[in-house]
């Protein structure tokens, strides 16, 4: 299958010819190969029509004839005429439905049938905190994981050691049909918007800056940090005044000696 396809297939098996639809999932704006292998289609002289909704058209088969396009899919149509598969392009919000391959002629049947549906990309989230609740012992983060349609909330309980969110994982669906998650993964918030197509989130670490982790804890390390830093300056202080004094009276005596000598000095000269 083409990578211009790529997203999402979820398949239900059933025997060629029955009622079995192909759900395929198509970001709009890209591309999607619809396909019908030959094994499908056994006798040449069948003709094969591609279908949408059962009412429009989009190519025909013939034996040994080129294939016929509808004007409605002309320049938005590729197909292989070897193997019955054709290729829509620059899909939009119009073009999901059923698309059917079907084989008239000796015999008539549904030989493929998928169900498309086209997706935007979500739109980006913001994750953000609401309150901040601490006791002695835990702490209580709400935060709101928000798209531009919708919303979600949830609580955090961080103790001493981990972080849990109430009620487990939150998930919503969107008003445009994304899903909306929020999660704790590693004591990291995840916010998710996605759907079968693309995804976006935001992610918050700093959890133990709005929640420190068991508040009487950190209370107590602040407290004998604080004793620990004035024990210390104290220390210097008083330290720094015995070495004061002692420099003083040392000063003192020199310059009483010095007084002492010069006067000596000045009698003799006498």
């Amino acid at each position: 299958m083409s990578l211009s396809v790529i997203l999402g297939l979820m398949l239900c098996i059933e025997a060629p010819g029955s009622s079995a639809v192909t759900h395929v999932f198509v970001q709009k704006g890209k591309d999607v190969l619809l396909e019908v292998t030959e094994a499908d289609v056994l006798q040449k002289d069948l003709i094969l029509l591609w279908r949408f909704k059962q009412r429009d058209i989009l190519v025909r088969f013939f034996p040994g004839t080129e294939p016929t396009v509808s004007k409605l899919y002309t320049g938005r149509l590729e197909f292989s005429p070897k193997k019955y598969s054709v290729k829509l392009k620059n899909l939009q919000d119009d073009d999901s439905g059923v698309y059917t391959a079907r084989v008239t002629g000796s015999k008539e049947q549904t030989v493929t049938k998928y169900m498309v549906t086209v997706q935007g990309p979500v739109s980006p989230v913001d994750l953000n905190p609401d309150s901040v609740s601490i006791s002695s012992d835990s702490c209580n983060l709400t935060v709101t994981c928000s798209t531009e349609d919708s919303h979600i909330s949830s609580t955090f309980t961080c103790d001493t050691k981990t972080c849990s969110q109430e009620g487990g994982d939150q998930s919503k669906v969107t008003n445009s049909g994304a899903s909306l998650r929020v999660h704790l993964l590693n004591d990291t918030i995840i916010c998710n918007h996605s759907n079968q197509v693309s995804w976006t989130q935001k992610n918050m670490t700093q959890i133990q800056d709005l929640c420190p982790l068991h508040a009487g804890l950190s209370d107590g390390v602040s407290i004998c940090l604080v004793k620990t830093v004035v024990f210390s300056v104290g220390l210097i202080i008083m330290v720094s005044a015995v070495i004061s004094v002692h420099l003083m009276e040392k000063i003192r005596k020199q310059n009483k000696q010095f007084s002492s000598n010069q006067m000596n000095i000045e009698l003799n000269l006498l």
